[in-house]
């Protein structure tokens, strides 16, 4: 499998970057689709991005290195330039460039928030397709018929003998692509009840449920007290975030009596 589109004059782009950049406008015209439904000035998308799609890439690149932190102790001349990238450390990131933004020009955050949210999870659920080209992110070995061959080159050590896997990138990309419908139907169907950061909540929690599940299938995690590292951010990220929804609705209807 190749994973470059073509090479020009010494410059390779690679079928990842492509896919890359497709998530990333695929999110800027769907904020921009929900910025003018709920009626806001559709220019801040445009700015916004300027800030939020930088803080999103240091964000996922310091993922990386912190997980795999005894590979570039090794190699420290990899840190920047190196390839890797992190989903949770883009997440915070791009979040953090979202709330420097929207407090700096006075804007509501969680609103806006909302408006990103759908977005964000429809360019997760593309850009894991970069994942396929780079044989990366499969679990254990399977042979369910939608088992994934992986080249020799690309196993992991004590794996070698083995030829399909999990394809974990493809599990995930269809779970956020369930969430992206979801929180895109619910913004319609229940925009009198919801209040604002409530579609940003929900996809925290529902992207935190799938993670949480799928990294059971995950080879070589990076583990704190021998559980992913992943499990205990989404599963506390599923608690608090739960806890503060409940509390601001129980506040809201307290309000509305």
């Amino acid at each position: 499998m190749t994973k470059e589109v073509f090479n020009i004059g010494g410059i390779t782009v690679g079928w990842y970057g492509v896919i890359i950049a497709i998530g990333v406008l695929s999110a800027i015209g769907i904020a921009l689709i929900e910025a003018k439904r709920r009626g806001e000035n559709t220019g801040h998308i445009i700015n916004m991005a300027l800030l939020v799609i930088p803080l999103g890439v240091i964000g996922a690149r310091l993922y990386h290195v912190i997980d795999q932190w005894s590979y570039y102790m090794q190699n420290p001349g990899l840190i920047i330039g190196g390839r890797g990238l992190g989903i949770f450390g883009a997440i915070i990131g791009g979040v953090l460039g979202v709330i420097i933004y929207t407090l700096w020009k006075k804007l509501n955050t969680l609103r806006w928030l909302d408006i990103v949210a759908p977005g964000l999870i429809l360019a997760q659920a593309i850009g894991r397709w970069g994942n396929y080209f780079n044989q990366e992110l499969y679990g254990y070995p399977t042979d369910l018929p939608w088992a994934i061959f992986i080249d020799p080159a690309h196993r992991l050590s004590g794996y070698e003998d083995y030829s399909y896997f999990h394809p974990l990138f493809l599990y995930e990309s269809l779970w956020n692509l369930l969430g992206f419908a979801v929180l895109m139907l619910l913004g319609r169907m229940l925009k009198s009840r919801l209040r604002d950061g409530d579609i940003f909540f929900l996809y925290i929690i529902h992207y935190s449920i799938g993670r949480f599940f799928l990294e059971g299938l995950k080879l070589d995690v990076w583990t704190l007290g021998g559980i992913p590292t992943a499990r205990w951010i989404t599963g506390a990220a599923i608690v608090v975030v739960t806890i503060i929804m409940i509390i601001r609705h129980k506040k809201y209807h307290k309000e509305l009596i």
